[in-house]
């Protein structure tokens, strides 16, 4: 499916309840220095934003194939998203608390399709209900 910008920005603000969302800190790419954005996790699309109050987004990070993880900083509550292969980059993010940084690490691990199938595969295995023969 292809998604232009103007469908993106529309599902990034849409009136639905987001998975996550709330300020963090993103180190620009080739600046070193730390810019607190408004994001949004929506399915598995990060989309972050100017300020809460914005209606288009800066950006999107598609959630596929990345490993979210605690990084050693000099920030405090410092994580990262880190992808591997031809999509090589690390995405470092700091939140403004411990509980907040728990909560954004647990929502993005959740969000890709590949946690989402293990899910399902496992309740496969080990269904919760019989459905009565």
């Amino acid at each position: 499916m292809k998604l232009n910008e103007r469908s993106l920005a529309f599902y990034a603000t849409c009136n639905t309840p987001a998975d996550n969302a709330g300020f963090l800190y993103k180190k620009g790419g080739r600046h070193a220095a730390y810019h607190r954005r408004w994001f949004v996790l929506r399915g598995n699309m990060l989309f972050y934003f100017e300020d809460a109050a914005s209606r288009e987004p800066v950006g999107v990070i598609i959630l596929e194939g990345c490993a979210v993880e605690l990084v050693e900083a000099a920030e405090e509550f410092a994580f990262a998203v880190r992808f591997a292969g031809s999509r090589a980059r690390t995405y470092v993010l700091v939140a403004e608390s411990q509980a907040a940084m728990e909560g954004w690490v647990k929502a993005l691990s959740r969000a890709s399709f590949d946690y989402l199938r293990v899910v399902v595969d496992e309740m496969e295995i080990h269904p919760l209900w019989s459905t009565g023969s």
